[in-house]
């Protein structure tokens, strides 16, 4: 019976943490689509920009580069407070690349999509 009584609160505590061990995991999956998705919306945006260099702005290409950097902020700001390398915030950097034209800042956005592993969506 003693036996039993020791069990149980052991077994209580197995299941508490598989279940912090599974949010976890949920947390980091969810992170990494973030990521994922960040990158990918600043190779698009990379994308239009450099197609954007041969269009005048009466083109409908010039406003599709604006609408791609808007989807790329969009993108970043639940990472917004993530580190890059080089110094400085992934919002910082972005905000940088896209509205300044900063080509430091857009290296080291493209920097960061390498250092999470999505190095293949961007140019």
């Amino acid at each position: 019976m003693r036996t039993l009584k020791a069990i149980v609160p052991v077994l209580a505590l197995v299941a508490v943490a598989a279940g912090c061990s599974a949010s976890e995991a949920g947390d980091e999956q969810r992170l990494n689509g973030l990521r994922e998705n960040y990158c990918l919306q600043l190779g698009m945006w990379q994308k239009a920009r450099n197609a954007e260099g041969s269009v005048t702005p009466e083109s409908p290409a010039y406003g599709e580069a604006a609408l791609v950097a808007e989807d790329a902020v969009h993108a970043m700001r639940p990472l917004r407070d993530e580190a890059v390398s080089g110094g400085g915030t992934l919002g910082e950097t972005t905000v940088l690349a896209i509205n300044n034209g900063d080509g430091n800042a857009e290296a080291r956005a493209v920097q960061y999509c390498a250092d999470v592993g999505f190095e293949t969506l961007t140019r």
